[in-house]
């Protein structure tokens, strides 16, 4: 196989940059699209699940719960706590909530996609910089 001309290799450049864009297009429209299904919940929470003991039993409860205050506090207005309750297992809270926590989740790994493709589309053109021989100073 013959090494490539110089027109093939700008073309050859051109169709992966063109790939890389589109891919990128793509991932960031469906960011738009989980958006748009709903709320996402904020960077960092999950859903705990935690044991509340009655007097003859113990009772599973969930709450959505962040690194830091961020929720507000009904008893306490304007002090803001980790945690956010939802209630027992199946309630409407609680599934809104595990929702909103895999959309995040996705929109995160999705940006971080877009991110790895955006510096590989850097690393296409890097390259002619790194060949020209830099002068003298």
């Amino acid at each position: 196989m013959s090494p490539k001309s110089k027109s093939e290799q700008q073309l050859d450049k051109l169709q992966r940059a063109e790939r890389l864009q589109e891919a990128i297009a793509t991932l960031e429209e469906r960011i738009r699209q989980l958006k748009q299904e709903g709320e996402l919940a904020p960077d960092g929470c999950y859903v705990a699940r935690y044991q509340a003991r009655g007097q003859r039993k113990a009772y599973w409860y969930y709450k959505l719960q962040a690194s830091t205050p961020i929720f507000p506090t009904a008893s306490s207005p304007g002090k803001s706590s980790r945690y956010k309750h939802l209630g027992a297992a199946g309630s409407a809270a609680h599934v809104d909530a595990v929702i909103q926590v895999v959309r995040r989740v996705q929109v995160d790994e999705l940006q971080k996609a877009i991110d790895s493709l955006k510096e590989s589309w850097l690393d296409l053109y890097s390259d002619e910089e790194e060949k020209t021989p830099k002068s003298n100073r």
